[in-house]
């Protein structure tokens, strides 16, 4: 007999009743380190204090009137992440899928009102992953994840990751943007290093075409930068943001610059929660501090001291790892015996991974981690690599 909750993920066995900084509390007793943050969502960690003020403050005020209004939480928000991008104007989403379905169509109808509505093709990479909707998933175009869901919504082409012959090949009179995260999550933390991303930008210069970051796992924070492309020095058309820019709450962005959002007026886009006030109340308190110059240097420093821990991993258990990889706090651990496995023997050893594809571990902390933990993590880790070369003897 299904379950009441319909099961589309295979879940471990873990239940937590409270979470308090880096550390996850179970019912039974039990403190677990947690590298994951909910898969990248928690920067500042579980239950921090102006998070729980900002929601508190708010949610004894007024939660929701839907976008028929002017809401003043939500232009403090757009006003804040104006000032801290390229960005011109903001749409607030709730989750990173429905950015990704927003990006799609502003593109689009950007070259509508152009007078190219031929322009409709968006090149991909292999390995990308921009959501569960039917837009994200014909953008990846993988096996795992549109067996089943066809037909697939077309205008979408994929090429080999970091091809760049393969994708001057694939440009052609209809493509109308190329969509791209600077650091893949799920596909197993793959970066793309800056001179090839400043590369992409001339090239859709060049071309003519749109150029669309998904930063919703490797933005707000995470590498160190405010946002990932800030590395490149480069300035996108179109970006979507998520998961981190919430700090837990249901909250995600595109941001645009004004010539790219042209197409985008009254009625042609809309949602009923996004931007709603009790979100951006808690996203206003998330950039407060996520976007403080100093905060960003810590995050700098605490990557390079976990990023050494984990290099010190790989060299003592080499038949475990084999490399680390990532960027700022977006650091992955590719393994040689199955990364699931470690993921268990993980939380076995009361420390939280995130598995990823092509057999990697991804460590995504908050970013306020603190040194001490960073310490436990790597003592942690090591133990479960340990416990792993017993069993693979």
């Amino acid at each position: 007999m299904i379950s009441s909750v319909l099961p589309t993920y295979n879940r471990a066995p873990l239940q937590f009743s409270k979470g308090e900084g880096s550390w996850l509390y179970t019912e039974d007793g039990r403190r677990l380190l947690d590298l994951g943050s909910g898969i990248a969502v928690n920067v500042l960690g579980h239950a921090h204090p102006a998070l729980v003020d900002a929601l508190t403050h708010q949610a004894q005020n007024l939660w929701h009137v839907s976008n028929l209004y002017d809401i003043p939480q939500q232009q403090a928000l757009a006003d804040k992440l104006v000032d801290h991008s390229f960005a011109d104007t903001v749409f607030f989403t709730n989750s990173g899928t429905e950015a990704c379905e927003l990006a799609v169509k502003m593109a689009r109808k950007y070259w509508h009102d152009k007078g190219q509505p031929e322009k409709t093709d968006i090149i991909t990479f292999t390995g990308a992953f921009h959501g569960r909707s039917s837009a994200a998933i014909a953008a990846v175009n993988t096996p795992k994840m549109v067996e089943g869901f066809g037909p697939l919504l077309p205008g979408f082409a994929q090429v080999p990751w970091r091809d760049w012959e393969a994708l001057n090949a694939t440009i052609t009179e209809t493509t109308g943007a190329i969509m791209i995260e600077p650091v893949q999550g799920e596909g197993g933390i793959n970066t793309l290093p800056d001179a090839e991303l400043k590369a992409l930008r001339a090239l859709c210069d060049d071309k003519g075409i749109l150029l669309v970051l998904d930063e919703v796992q490797c933005g707000v924070g995470r590498t160190g930068k405010l946002f990932a492309h800030e590395w490149a020095g480069i300035i996108p058309d179109i970006m979507m943001v998520a998961k981190g820019i919430g700090g837990g709450f249901p909250l995600g962005a595109v941001l645009a610059t004004e010539e790219a959002a042209s197409g985008m007026v009254a009625g042609t886009h809309g949602s009923t929660y996004g931007g709603n006030p009790l979100g951006c109340a808690v996203g206003k308190a998330v950039l407060d501090i996520v976007a403080e110059p100093a905060f960003l240097d810590e995050v700098k420093a605490k990557a390079g001291l976990l990023r050494q821990k984990l290099e010190g991993l790989v060299a003592s258990h080499p038949d475990i790892f084999e490399e680390v990889r990532g960027s700022g706090l977006m650091l992955g651990l590719r393994c040689k015996v199955p990364a699931g496995d470690v993921v268990q023997a993980g939380y076995d050893q009361d420390v939280i991974t995130v598995p990823a594809a092509d057999n990697v571990i991804r460590l995504l902390p908050a970013l306020n981690i603190t040194s001490e933990d960073i310490d436990a993590a790597f003592a942690r880790l090591d133990a479960a690599a340990t416990s792993l070369e017993t069993e693979h003897a």
